[in-house]
């Protein structure tokens, strides 16, 4: 079973499964901790009902402390595996691990949202949010897909077929800043078939004019109102 304890031991690994280095960890959890009190405090049932007797009391759940729940949301963001796989990790059953999961994302994106992590979802809003971001000046915008379920329906499974990963997948733009490695802004889902650039225009990104974008060759001939754009190009002289 998986434990925060036994995992805080081995940084290497506790990043691999939470992307997260153990001091980081400890930033988040006060946060998460009040966000989840918020939300199910001690003098009440999870299910909102008065509690009849003392918190922590009868049969003890995988789950029991704040530091594990908080584990339990970042593994699964991280790997997004099957809740059966989550079950086994966490020692619990498939159904246990579908309350938690919905139970906890929540709360996680509360938390993250209260410390100024959440980016930003509105494209019109992206200008105003980052205006005063000294760590936005150098910004790198790029396509990310993650696998999905292959649809059965003919029609959606060449919509969401990726040429490019030769997967079925979803696609989203990020913008992340270069200093900081902070993730400002992040776009709708679209069908991973669509290309990186033509998602970037449906979503009309409005920037803030100091910002200096890095792309790749998947944004070739996007040139949003910024100070610069970046592209880097492919070399000749391996050919030559």
């Amino acid at each position: 079973m998986l434990t925060y304890e036994e995992l805080k031991e081995k940084p290497r690994k506790f990043v691999s499964f939470t992307s997260l280095t153990p001091n980081e960890f400890d930033l988040l959890l006060p946060a998460f901790e009040r966000t989840y009190l918020r939300k199910y405090p001690a003098s009440k049932t999870k299910a909102g009902g008065v509690r009849k007797r003392k918190a922590g009391a009868g049969r003890k759940g995988s789950l029991v402390s704040i530091e594990q729940k908080l584990l339990f949301a970042l593994v699964y963001q991280k790997s997004y595996p099957l809740q059966s796989v989550m079950g086994e990790l966490f020692g619990m059953g498939q159904s246990q691990a579908n309350e938690w999961i919905h139970c906890l994302l929540p709360i996680l994106k509360q938390a993250l949202d209260d410390l100024g992590y959440e980016p930003e979802r509105d494209p019109k809003k992206f200008k105003e949010k980052e205006q005063d971001q000294k760590d936005a000046v150098d910004s790198i915008i790029d396509g990310t897909e993650r696998r999905r379920q292959r649809p059965k329906q003919a029609e959606k499974q060449a919509l969401h077929y990726s040429g490019k990963k030769k997967i079925h997948s979803d696609k989203n733009i990020v913008i992340a800043t270069v200093r900081k490695k902070r993730v400002s802004f992040l776009s709708q889902t679209y069908p991973g078939k669509m290309h990186d650039k033509n998602v970037a225009d449906t979503e009309d990104i409005s920037y803030p004019k100091h910002i200096r974008l890095h792309k790749d060759t998947g944004f070739q001939g996007y040139e949003p109102k910024v100070r610069k754009t970046y592209q880097p190009k492919k070399s000749h002289a391996r050919k030559n």
